[in-house]
């Protein structure tokens, strides 16, 4: 399974909700198995700079590949890339199986 988490920052405050409208075009992708758009707590006390974040679980590379070449990703892109300042992504292969709560 392939991890994809982009983190967002958003400099002015009052178009923070419009780039989270943006980010939630890439949930009617079909292509993840989970896809989650976040508002950061601000809770850690080293860093507390991101805004938003998106994570997402994909079966492989191929099905994050079909997820970025959607319309949808596009769309996101040319309405949330005036509005943030930074973004900053990652993707990493997981073998971690998901935990039951207890």
């Amino acid at each position: 399974m392939i991890r994809h988490i982009v983190f967002f920052t958003v400099p002015d405050r009052a178009k923070l909700e419009d780039v989270r409208a943006g980010l939630s075009i890439l949930t009617a992708i079909p292509h993840a198995r989970l896809l989650e758009i976040g508002t950061n707590v601000k809770t850690d006390q080293l860093g507390t700079e991101v805004d938003l974040v998106v994570y997402g679980e994909f079966d492989d590379e191929a099905a994050l590949a079909a997820y970025k070449a959607h319309p949808n990703y596009q769309r996101s892109i040319e309405r949330v890339r005036p509005l943030r300042e930074m973004r900053i992504a990652a993707d990493y292969e997981s073998t971690a199986a998901v935990r039951e709560p207890l």
